[in-house]
């Protein structure tokens, strides 16, 4: 399986900082130029689009030989990207505005998207902790980083490609790791997890993960933005320059000690993971106009996507079931009915009597659908993705 480390390059002078924000802005130019030859042209393989652009790339950007093939590799990739979403109706279905806005232009690339580096023009030295890399201002050399414990190490598996980013005028180089991925075990049953906004996680155990302090601090930042947007004074907008990636980052990190705890608790009692497929949630639930801004900062999809990876990393298989009624069934007697859920806490089966807290039962639901796929036989069964 593919990882990324995260390094963060230290540039030694303005000169070679200036040098590396410059060869993005060069690249980035140089990409939306092909993008556009691409698209006129209809050229969107490799070979034929490199044959075609590859000189004049070159001669008019100022790049060396082998940036210019990543850059023209970055180009063919969007495009592949582009078709796949197209295919999987990511973009509307067919004749949609959005869909049709999205084939008949270019991809534009950003000038501080990240440009794709190889093994001859990065390289890497791990004992210094420096790295030597190409600008178009030539080639510099013993440029510092720093990083995690975790991400050092997993830095002496690197092979292939890494990433130059620029963001808020700090440089990181992003490394794939390609680790070898355990055989997921026979699970000894399913830890069911409930997905929600109130409480972000519960599990079938019972344990409850609340999300009231990361809806505390969403409320706090975004008082915090408006009173700053009303001032409209210079110093006002440095603030929320410096701010603006605060609450994203405090969100991901929660959804990382969550999806920690959830990965551990399924490999200590060797048990699989079971998901709800929350996929299109935000089209298909109408919610109060003050409780929009909650729903549409959920950030269920990436702690899913967080449990997904390191449950591949730890071996721990993970089943996603359908979400449907999950909230309505009791998960003693299955009886379903929508007056089995009282409020958002309580949940009350009108069969048999069963009273517990809302979520604890959504997730035994969960936990029971996964039961039922998995031993359906191995042909059926979901790979631990």
């Amino acid at each position: 399986m593919k990882v990324v480390a995260q390094v963060k390059l230290v540039p030694v002078s303005a000169h070679d900082a200036d040098a590396l924000a410059a060869t993005l802005r060069a690249c980035n130019r140089a990409a939306t130029w092909v993008s556009q030859a691409a698209h006129a042209r209809g050229l969107f393989g490799r070979n034929a689009l490199q044959r075609a652009v590859y000189r004049d790339t070159k001669a008019t950007f100022g790049l060396a030989a082998q940036p210019a093939v990543r850059t023209i590799k970055k180009v063919v990739d969007a495009y592949a990207t582009l078709k796949a979403n197209l295919k999987a109706g990511n973009l509307g279905p067919e004749g949609s505005k959005r869909r049709t806005r999205a084939e008949s232009r270019p991809v534009v690339f950003r000038e501080d998207a990240a440009q794709p580096y190889d093994d001859r023009i990065l390289t890497w030295n791990l004992d210094a902790r420096t790295v030597s890399i190409w600008t178009v201002a030539g080639r510099i050399k013993g440029i510092p980083f720093v990083g995690s414990p975790e991400a050092l190490k997993l830095l002496a598996s690197r092979r292939g490609e890494s990433d130059l980013i620029m963001r808020d005028g700090m440089f990181f180089l992003n490394a794939t790791i390609d680790l070898p991925e355990p055989e997921p075990y026979e699970p000894d049953g399913f830890l069911g997890v409930d997905l929600g906004i109130v409480n972000i996680a519960t599990t079938s155990d019972g344990q409850i993960m609340s999300g009231r302090r990361i809806n505390r601090y969403r409320r706090r930042m975004r008082t915090l933005r408006k009173k700053l947007q009303t001032k409209r004074t210079k110093s006002a907008k440095r603030a929320l320059k410096r701010i603006r990636r605060r609450e994203s980052r405090y969100a991901a990190q929660r959804n990382h000690i969550i999806a920690k705890k959830l990965v551990a608790t399924a490999e200590r009692t060797s048990r699989g993971i079971a998901l709800e497929d929350l996929g299109g949630i935000r089209q298909r639930v109408t919610a109060k106009k003050e409780q929009r801004s909650r729903l549409h900062s959920w950030g269920f999809a990436q702690l899913g996507a967080f449990i997904a990876y390191k449950a591949r990393r730890a071996g721990v298989p993970v089943v996603v079931v359908d979400p449907r009624d999950t909230s309505r069934q009791c998960c003693e007697c299955r009886h379903t009915h929508r007056t089995n859920r009282v409020s958002q806490a309580m949940f009350a089966c009108r069969s048999c009597g069963a009273v517990l807290h809302a979520d604890i039962n959504g997730s035994r639901n969960i936990a029971h659908r996964a039961d039922a796929v998995w031993k359906r036989g191995a042909v059926n069964r979901p790979s631990t993705a």
